[in-house]
């Protein structure tokens, strides 16, 4: 039976654990790879301070992960809370797919958005993952542009 918990700092190494799987099955990158330590500091960090929820899945282990991360910019006519969200991290280890997992955790996550007040919620969505976050009401969006500072 799969529970679900709104994951706590006490919950670091299953967030960590999670991130990472994800990370790798995302960028089909292999079992052994080694990730840079900045990469691994800063995810652990953004767990413990940022404005964020995550949702994790749990059967004896962690099978599935779901972060809402929450932003605030100046008010505007169609988002006049100023309080914005972009989900991301969402994974469910292969074994477990097409089980309602992913949707459960999305559901919670928007939920609690909702309750924030957040009037937008943004993604990237893999191939893979579109149909899903159609279920939940997502809607393809042309509407940003993106300067890469990297």
């Amino acid at each position: 039976m799969i529970s679900y918990i709104k994951a706590t700092e006490d919950d670091i190494e299953l967030l960590m654990q999670s991130r990472l799987e994800m990370l790798k099955a995302v960028n089909n990158l292999p079992e052994n790879y080694i990730f840079p330590e900045d990469l691994i500091h800063c995810s652990r960090e953004y767990f413990k301070n940022a404005n964020q929820t995550t949702i994790l899945a749990i059967d004896e282990k962690v099978v599935g992960c779901a972060t809402m991360c929450y932003i605030e910019i100046m008010p505007t006519f169609s988002h006049p809370t100023g309080k914005r969200a972009h989900l991301m991290n969402v994974y469910t280890s292969s074994q477990y797919r097409r089980q309602g997992i992913a949707f459960q955790m999305l559901s919670t996550l928007i939920d609690e958005a909702r309750e924030k007040g957040v009037t937008e919620i943004s993604l990237d969505a893999t191939d893979s993952g579109r149909e899903l976050y159609k279920k939940q009401g997502f809607i393809n969006s042309n509407e940003c542009m993106v300067l890469n500072l990297l």
